[in-house]
């Protein structure tokens, strides 16, 4: 947990990876995960660079793998994931992958074009069959001219009658859609000339590309003369038809249907065979492949790493830079050590002065993860500042459940939650692919929070659904107030709404042991009360956060050696925020302690007094809470405004006054060498980058120097000045969310019970009548409970605590100006 409070060490290492062992200790860093690698060669291409041939082998393998398993899918298989950790392969290994692969993939495009020729032959045959077997009859040509038939010529043709002209046919097959245009094309094109029967198979047919059942229309054309037969077979070709021989005997068609069953018979057992040893090589295929694109995409992003050394000047050698975390520096060594025992030359790791900020590595688990990551959505913390995750652990939900609270809801959203974390180890949960679901999933810890300081604040609301319970006795009687007040029936009559009187001995027995009274659910100042109490408690709880905040900066400030901001920043800071609105809630507790119901006619008004603070003056009908208030906000409002000049000019005067001191300590003359110039120059220059202000931290000691703009510095605590006064106004008011929101989910809640609960309550007064009733009514309050209640105001209410955390709450301790550290890391993120 102490990463958790401020990010780890994180050191700069340099390694020393001998030529022959590099490949096994880059791949043992990736199966560990415990440094990011710098890219030492930026200047170079990656084109350029010592491994790219082997970077494109492995690209290559994994386009060949993308072909497999697209020939996998496509035989509607599924590639399970491999059993067991897999460490990148050995370079030798590439070589025997890569003539595996290809002769698998080689094998697949044989068997593949082998299965397609087949089909396609085996269509073209079932096609002819069709033709042969649809029962299309040559007509006959007549023989007397009977001249009540339609078919006999009104003249003769006088060479004499057409008996000796020869008949030819075209048969074949064509798609539905194209039979209509091709019949009529026909019959334009030859004016008649012909005779054409087209008709529909009896069954659907494979399709050979696609695998799909697909139906044909065949048709059989009889015609005369031999120009009228090119025009056919021209048009059927622009129509993309199947033509087949066709005979004009009888006996020759059977004859010919029985051979092409036969050869339909014989194809059918030759595809069956290919398809079997296709189903084969995809079994081979569907058990190497997973565990190779495993290996392979390790290897690919071994050689990646490699890319980013530099190579030693007698080559022997590379050369590599890290970011690693200080507590993992011994297991990063023996890493290495184990993994370049074999070369005969150890690895050497060594650190080395950072020059750069170091990037932030927070370690969290399954419960943090949701906390850092509303902190990181913000901005990534810089290097070992400290981090507000663990403090949003507990006022995320808080402040959400201020704003949600009620027990009904509260419990619910605890209840979702808690069945998504007593299954998160479910298989099934983990591989769900919902984006919705996968967004609750990761979030459910927060979700369980939420949902339990819900249950918590809507106990101190004492609202359930928006009703109260009475779980302990109320504070109020109302039988002393009957008893004492001599209420007649005609009082009783005349006044509908009656008022229980503090003062009256007995009516007030002292206050509810814990939230609110339930006598309150049935006042009609109800939601007066619970104005005044909602405002003043979000206006404490928003100047305790702030202040909690301020309060915080402290710890950066020591832990970057900066004692002087403790005086000219921190102090100022709490100064200006509790002077002024430090006071204002001092005055809410000092009214309500001080105060009693006797009293309570005569209290002044906290508005008026705090507004009077501001303008040095006093209201004669506003009477003062205790003796000396006057004096003591006019010199709250004095303090405050003096700390303005403080908190603007300090910082900047303090850093001004150092550096000049430092400037005449500074040598003259050529004392310092070339080389300890140098690295005074590039120390201040990575240290100036660290920032754009003063403020900076890591690795460089406190005798280096960074480079001091005035003008900078000032600008940068001017604009920090302005936003932290105008901000400690307007994030105050902002704090106010917390009234308003409460109020409008508790008036929500009711608006719901009494137009839907409460109707369907009234409508029957029988069991039976009721019972049926309730059943619709009871379900549509459940559904707009949760998608109103549940999930649109508590989508509210989680942007609005996320706004308090961001704006009102980090920006008083937390830049959020680094970057993550991203270790060369095999496994996967779930």
């Amino acid at each position: 947990m102490g990463s958790m409070f401020r990010s780890e060490e994180v050191a700069l290492v340099q390694l020393f990876l001998p030529t022959a062992a590099a490949y096994t200790c880059v791949s043992q860093l990736g199966e560990l995960g415990l440094v990011e690698f710098r890219d030492l060669n930026a200047s170079v291409s990656a084109f350029q660079r010592r491994f790219v041939m082997d970077v494109r082998r492995c690209e290559e393998l994994e386009k060949t793998f993308t072909f497999l398993q697209e020939e996998v899918w496509r035989a509607g298989l599924a590639l399970s994931p491999p059993e067991g950790a897999l460490p990148a392969p050995p370079p030798r290994d590439l070589l025997r992958i890569q003539e595996e692969t290809d002769r698998l993939a080689q094998e697949l495009r044989d068997v593949r074009g082998n299965q397609q020729t087949l089909r396609a032959q085996l269509h073209q045959l079932q096609l002819h069959e069709a033709v042969l077997g649809q029962g299309h009859c040559p007509p006959l040509v007549a023989t007397d001219t009977d001249g009540s038939s339609e078919r006999t010529p009104l003249l003769q043709d006088p060479r004499g009658p057409h008996q000796d002209l020869r008949v030819n046919f075209v048969a074949g097959a064509v798609e539905p859609h194209k039979a209509a245009a091709l019949e009529r094309l026909l019959w334009r094109a030859c004016r008649g000339f012909l005779i054409a029967s087209f008709r529909e198979t009896e069954q659907p047919l494979q399709d050979p590309v696609t695998g799909e059942p697909a139906t044909w229309m065949t048709f059989l054309i009889s015609y005369w003369g031999e120009q009228i037969g090119q025009k056919i077979l021209k048009i059927t070709n622009c129509f993309h038809c199947h033509v087949f021989p066709f005979e004009e005997q009888e006996e020759a068609r059977h004859a010919a249907l029985q051979q092409l069953q036969q050869q339909s018979h014989e194809l059918l057992e030759v595809l069956g065979e290919t398809e079997r040893f296709l189903s084969q090589v995809l079994g081979r295929v569907q058990r190497l492949l997973p565990p190779w694109q495993v290996q392979i995409h390790k290897m690919k992003a071994v050689y990646l790493a490699l890319n980013q050394c530099s190579v030693s000047a007698t080559h022997k050698c590379l050369i590599a830079e890290a970011w690693c975390a200080a507590r993992d520096l011994p297991a990063l060594q023996q890493a290495l050590q184990d993994s370049s025992s074999e070369a005969g030359v150890s690895a050497v790791v060594h650190r080395i002065p950072c020059r750069d900020m170091p990037p932030t590595l927070v370690r969290t688990n399954r419960f943090t993860a949701s906390f850092q990551g509303i902190v990181d959505a913000y901005g990534v913390g810089r290097y070992q500042e400290v981090n507000p995750a663990p403090y949003t652990v507990v006022t995320f939900p808080f402040l959400f459940a201020v704003m949600f609270g009620d027990v009904g809801h509260g419990l619910l959203m605890f209840l979702f939650a808690l069945a998504m974390v007593l299954a998160e180890n479910r298989p099934a949960v983990k591989a769900a692919q919902n984006e919705i679901w996968r967004t609750f999933f990761g979030g459910r810890y927060l979700l369980l929070l939420m949902g339990l300081f819900s249950v918590y604040t809507g106990f101190i609301y004492n609202e359930c659904f928006s009703r109260a319970t009475v779980i302990f006795r109320s504070g109020w009687n109302v039988s002393a107030m009957v008893d004492q007040s001599g209420w007649s029936d005609e009082f009783l009559a005349q006044h509908p709404l009656l008022t229980l009187d503090p003062n009256v001995s007995g009516v007030f027995r002292g206050p509810y042991p814990f939230g609110i009274d339930p006598v309150w659910s049935l006042a009609v100042n109800h939601l007066s009360f619970l104005n005044s109490f909602k405002m003043k408690m979000s206006v404490i709880l928003g100047v305790t956060h702030m202040a909690f905040g301020v309060v915080l900066g402290v710890f950066n400030h020591l832990h970057f050696r900066q004692p002087y901001r403790l005086l000219l920043e921190t102090l100022p800071e709490l100064v200006f925020l509790l002077g002024l609105f430090g006071y204002l809630v001092f005055l809410v507790f000092y009214k309500w302690l001080c105060y009693t119901p006797a009293s309570a006619a005569s209290a002044p008004s906290i508005l008026i007094h705090f507004i009077n603070m501001f303008l040095f003056s006093q209201s004669p009908t506003n009477r003062p809470l205790f003796t000396g208030q006057e004096l003591v906000q006019s010199a709250l409002v004095v303090l405050a405004l003096a700390m303005v000049p403080v908190l603007l000019l300090g910082t900047p005067l303090f850093l001004f006054r150092q550096h000049r001191r430092r400037s005449r300590k500074r040598p003259t003359g050529r004392q310092l060498d070339e080389d300890q110039t140098g690295l005074l120059d590039s120390s201040n220059a990575s240290e100036a980058a660290w920032g754009s202000d003063e403020e900076k931290v890591g690795c460089p000691g406190p005798e280096e120097e960074a480079e001091f703009v005035p003008s900078e510095v000032f600008m940068h605590q001017a604009i920090h000045t302005i936003e932290f006064c105008l901000g400690c106004i307007s994030n105050t008011a902002s704090y106010l969310r917390l009234w308003a929101l409460s109020l409008a989910h508790a008036q929500l809640s009711e608006v719901l019970w009494a137009m839907v609960m409460r109707t369907g309550l009234r409508m029957g007064n029988k069991i039976g009548v009721m019972a049926v009733v309730l059943v619709p009514i009871f379900a549509a309050f459940a559904v707009l409970t949760v998608a109103i209640l549940l999930v649109m105001e508590g989508l509210s209410a989680f942007l609005h605590a996320l706004r308090l955390h961001w704006v009102e709450f980090q920006n008083k301790f937390y830049s959020g100006t680094g970057y993550k550290l991203s270790p060369f890391s095999f496994a996967v993120e779930e």
